[in-house]
């Protein structure tokens, strides 16, 4: 069947695929591979590769990649599908590879969704992969120790691909409108604070971010050649997770301290709708998370020490399956932080002894816990005196840890919220202790 104008003419691909970088220079993202100097880098510049998987989050450029070393290289390079590919496809392959192999030619196959691939499938690339008829690239989005069969996997090196940071996704998108490959040819009227909102949205996917600008410029006003970006049509365009929220504008901060005080006002229903507020309107779920692990120390403390493994299981969870999945971990923390017992004797604490760590920065460590591996030291007197607690029946000492000019200081004290109750009378324990065996 004969292809349109319309379909086989380049600038009517979409923005996503004129916008493929065809080298390193434009690939965006990935700079702990990539990098100068990174070992991804110099074994596509020393042209030293061996076969390898490639893991990580749609949309951060897997193809791409594969494609660029290949180009770089001066492979062959072959693109394979795992959904629609079965083991006769698979050495029809190999033969043209190992035929290329004999030219002189090196062959990069590359393999998307290659966890999709059965153990039977995995298995018929071990010999060529073996043999070097072909350098093997396989792409997946899952954990290749649990998808990836062993033997495989021992002959492929792994690279974690990353998400997209805000301002790489935020550069990309701006390179798309002056590009000529992308709306470089006409004049787009799109602020950059619209441009964040559709970086925000895309939540570190490159594909998203062009997909969503093509989107809202197709769909902009026209004013002659002109086409003008509103806010308008950027909500109505990204619909109701389209809540124009400005990851570094004032309502960002409005609503992260929104959660914040409605979990340590014990609100649990205001703490989780400011959480939906935030994720739906296309914030990163780790960073929510990041505040809750803060939340967990500041706030909750020693009353409930859980929380704070909570707060940093749930991050893991964010960072491994990411959203939509993850709202309901991050429900779990921030009803588990609202409803826990509260102390800020740890957050007191430090800021009262930070204060005279800084008016105090010269204060000597006592000789007495000072470590003394020199014979010098010795003779200066380091360590002298000292007492090992766990030699002692109480498995306590009286030792001066304190410099003299903050003898009796006292930073953290507990109070009787939760577990803290129980601290606090084990510090009272000590104190009689030391009470009764003060030097005279």
């Amino acid at each position: 069947m004969q292809q349109s104008f319309f379909n086989s003419h380049p600038l009517f691909d979409p923005l996503a695929s004129r916008m493929r970088p065809q080298t390193l220079e434009e690939f965006a993202g990935q700079q702990h591979l990539l990098g100068e100097g990174k070992i991804l880098r110099q074994l596509i510049e020393r042209d030293q590769l061996s076969s390898m998987i490639f893991w990580g989050p749609p949309g951060v450029g897997k193809t791409t990649l594969a494609r660029i070393i290949a180009r770089r290289t001066g492979s062959s390079f072959i693109d394979f599908s795992a959904v629609t590919s079965g083991i006769r496809e698979i050495k029809e392959v190999m033969t043209r590879a190992e035929q290329s192999r004999l030219m002189g030619e090196t062959t990069i196959l590359f393999v998307d969704e290659i966890h999709r691939f059965n153990k039977a499938q995995q298995d018929a690339f071990l010999p060529f992969v073996e043999k070097g008829s072909i350098i093997l690239i396989g792409a997946t989005t899952e954990n290749p120790s649990f998808e990836i069969n062993a033997a495989l996997l021992s002959r492929c090196r792994v690279f974690v691909l990353q998400a997209l940071e805000t301002q790489e996704l935020f550069s990309l998108l701006r390179r798309a409108l002056t590009d000529p490959r992308g709306f470089g040819g006409q004049p787009v009227e799109l602020p950059d604070e619209l441009l964040r909102v559709i970086t925000n949205f895309s939540n570190g996917d490159a594909r998203i971010a062009l997909n969503t600008l093509e989107m809202v410029v197709l769909n902009g006003e026209r004013e002659g050649e002109r086409v003008r970006v509103t806010r308008e049509t950027l909500a109505q365009c990204l619909g109701s997770k389209a809540l124009l929220y400005d990851k570094k504008g004032e309502e960002h901060y409005n609503l992260i301290s929104a959660l914040h005080k409605s979990m340590r006002n014990s609100d649990v229903q205001a703490a989780i709708y400011w959480l939906a507020r935030m994720l739906e309107a296309g914030e990163d779920p780790l960073y929510v998370a990041r505040r809750i692990i803060r939340f967990a120390s500041e706030d909750v403390g020693m009353a409930d020490s859980r929380a704070v493994q909570l707060a940093v299981s749930v991050y893991e969870a964010c960072h491994d399956i990411g959203m939509p999945e993850c709202s309901v971990h991050l429900t779990h923390a921030v009803t588990y932080m609202a409803l826990a017992p509260k102390s800020n004797a740890l957050y007191v604490a430090y800021e009262e002894a930070k204060k005279d760590a800084l008016g105090m920065l010269a204060e000597p460590v006592p000789l007495v816990i000072r470590n003394a591996p020199t014979r010098l030291m010795k003779q200066l007197h380091y360590g002298e005196g000292y007492q090992y607690a766990h030699d002692s029946e109480d498995k306590l000492t009286d030792m001066q840890c304190l410099p003299d000019s903050l003898l009796g200081r006292q930073y953290y004290r507990p109070t009787g919220e939760g577990s803290e109750a129980r601290v606090a009378e084990r510090m009272q324990d000590i104190a009689r202790w030391h009470a009764q065996h003060k030097k005279q």
